[in-house]
């Protein structure tokens, strides 16, 4: 009994890491699998606080091709995790027992692992040890992925023991170099096993892991077809694509390489798919396995739809014949000329037949090109990026006629969903294909971004696949300058991708707008900038009665109300204007001192005591002079004491 609870039936496998056992849960009464780590890594408080962390977390990752984590616990020296138990066997039996499978049966495994690792790839999980020792196949031809997310923890430790070479046939280039692992290097691992799937052996082999280890950084995987000849190209691409030693070729997650997988499937006929490879072994029969059950007939598919795979090892083989030559006769006699004549007859007769064939091979040739040479193939875009789409139909000699984007639920925004002509599909040497790009889902919540600065909101839009539409400006004493005060529409509703966005930024808090006006131009300058204003001087000066070299004017005037950073303009003075004075004496005054300022001038009136007129006697500035514009004139009535 562990903890109390789990009865031990019997032990399933032992690993580097932990010894699984079939137990009974006894109080829920149900069968399950236990790994127990070894109590010699459970010594390491770091490492078994890292595995804890992630059966945590992959508890959380519910996929009917994942094998579900149920509980997890320690008792006294021993940490286990309780699991979903699969009745069945491994890909690993599978392989070590039939050799290589029919693609057919290949890819009805490969499948539902790419799904269970799509699931996991959303959820921002990384497997990093995928092998066939992981995939279970259950009795009921159920496929379901063991060990997710326990391999971060695996890292921690190191060994380099036989066991090891098998899980480094399935690591990446970038593992190896660099030690990063991201989607794309399960990627790499599920290339390899559909390899070892096709093939019935791993694509690179060595007697150390070293030498294993250097040919995946060097060294390409090779076609399965190069080892089981007649195997359709689409299998051999899809194998390339998935190992392609620079991650940034490969699908970018197993959501991608499964919409490869099913646009292969599709373009392969049912001889294809039910083709028996050499190494493969139609039948397998067990003597006295324990806990082993055989569910190649039902889970595998030997036979479809009424096709027995393994009925040509009953049927003769057709072997290439020998054609025997009939023994040679005594030497001919010598001939006559005549005899020679009716011997050139036959000879004739044979050149015309061979010119014959020779033409039906020209004629054929020539509907060859007409009707397949002068095709290719368009080469599998789904789930790529736009751009690299571009670059792989560069590549095969086509070229981009349009885009078009169009709402997916599924495609990520950007990749392409659709092609015309579709994936796989023959076109003519130097075609063009319209692809057919995601906007990302139909709707979209506008993100919250009241309160970032107006660059890094403009970002979030982007990232959710919203536009940043009309800025405006309003003063805000809470919100700083800069930043966003609100959205128009607000946070959480719901838009079409691409959709603009209104924002209104703040200007700061509010700023009086001092005045400066005869000031010179460094105080004023001076008095603005410890305002929290930018300063400009306005080219050329203007008459004015203030000083010349003083402000005449400044725009906005005193009293406006700014924000921190705008701009005053300061116009300055090049003195008054001279203007001559008109008389004025003899006018009335009212009359004077409409003149006068007609002019320009202010004018000021001066009444003796006791003075009761009102025509001008004198004035300041006299018939015939000039005086600044602006300035004063005095006019003085007549009468008075």
């Amino acid at each position: 009994m562990l903890d109390g609870r789990y009865r031990i039936d019997a032990r399933i496998a032992v690993g580097g890491m932990a010894t699984v056992y079939r137990a009974v849960d006894t109080r829920l009464d149900r069968v399950l699998a236990l790994k127990v780590m070894h109590p010699s890594l459970a010594a390491d408080a770091s490492f078994v606080d890292r595995f804890i962390r992630e059966a945590k977390s992959v508890a959380r990752l519910a996929h009917p091709n994942v094998v579900g984590v149920f509980d997890q616990g320690t008792d006294g020296p021993y940490v286990y995790l309780a699991m979903e138990y699969i009745a069945g066997c491994t890909l690993r039996d599978v392989l070590r027992e039939r050799g290589a499978l029919q693609p057919r049966a290949a890819l009805d495994i490969l499948e539902p692992v790419l799904a269970a690792l799509g699931a996991a790839h959303r959820a921002g999980f990384v497997h990093r040890d995928m092998k066939p020792e992981n995939v279970l196949i259950g009795d009921d031809g159920r496929v379901k992925v063991a060990d997710f997310g326990l391999v971060r923890a695996v890292d921690t430790v190191t060994s380099t023991t036989g066991s090891v070479l098998g899980t480094v046939s399935y690591l990446a280039p970038e593992q190896i170099e660099h030690g990063t692992a991201d989607t794309r290097a399960d990627v790499y691992a599920c290339g390899v096993v559909l390899y070892e799937m096709l093939t019935g052996a791993k694509p690179h082999t060595g007697g150390t892991p070293a030498q294993v280890l250097y040919q995946h950084l060097h060294e390409d995987v090779p076609a399965p077809s190069a080892a089981v000849p007649g195997l359709s190209v689409e299998l051999d691409e899809l194998v390339a694509g998935a190992t392609a030693r620079n991650p940034a070729i490969r699908p970018y997650d197993a959501v991608a390489l499964l919409a490869q997988a099913r646009e292969a499937r599709a373009a392969l006929s049912d001889e294809q798919l039910d083709a028996m490879p050499p190494r493969g072994r139609a039948e397998v029969t067990h003597h006295g396995a324990e806990d082993r059950t055989s569910v190649i007939p039902r889970a595998l598919g030997t036979t479809h739809a009424g096709t027995n795979a393994g009925a040509g090892h009953d049927e003769p083989l057709n072997r290439t014949s020998r054609l025997q030559m009939a023994p040679a006769g005594p030497a001919a006699p010598r001939r006559t000329r005549a005899a020679a004549g009716r011997a050139l007859a036959p000879r004739r007769g044979v050149l015309a037949t061979v010119a014959a064939v020779l033409l039906v091979f020209g004629v054929g040739a020539g509907v060859w090109y007409i009707n397949a040479g002068q095709f290719t193939r368009v080469p599998s875009l789904l789930g790529q990026t736009e751009k690299e789409a571009a670059k792989r139909l560069s590549a095969a000699g086509l070229d981009v006629k349009k885009v078009k984007r169009e709402y997916s639920e599924t495609y990520d925004r950007g990749t392409v969903m659709n092609s015309d002509p579709a994936s796989r599909a023959r076109i003519r040497d130097n075609g063009s294909v319209t692809l057919v790009v995601s906007r990302g889902p139909e709707t979209v919540k506008v993100p919250d971004v009241e309160g970032l600065p107006l660059a890094r909101a403009k970002g979030e839009l982007k990232k959710t696949g919203l536009a940043a539409g009309i800025v405006t400006r309003a003063f805000s004493d809470e919100v700083p300058q800069g930043s966003v005060i609100s959205t128009d529409p607000r946070a959480g509703t719901e838009r079409h991708p691409d959709s603009a966005i209104a924002m209104v930024v703040s200007k700061g808090s509010r700023v009086e707008v001092p005045d400066v006006t005869g000031e010179s131009v460094p105080d004023a300058t001076s008095e603005l900038e410890e305002a929290g204003f930018m300063v400009k001087v306005a080219a050329g000066r203007v008459n004015s009665p203030e000083e010349a070299g003083s402000v005449a004017r400044q725009s906005p005037a005193e009293g406006a109300e700014l924000a921190k950073g705008d701009t005053v303009t300061l116009t300055v003075s090049k003195g008054p204007r001279m203007v001559p004075v008109p008389d004025v004496v003899g006018d009335n005054v009212d009359d004077a001192k409409s003149t006068l300022q007609d002019a320009g001038f202010e004018v000021e009136v001066d009444r003796p005591f006791l003075s009761f007129s009102d025509e001008v006697a004198s004035q300041s500035a006299g018939d015939g002079e000039e005086a600044p514009e602006g300035s004063t004139i005095t006019i003085r009535t007549k009468g008075g004491l």
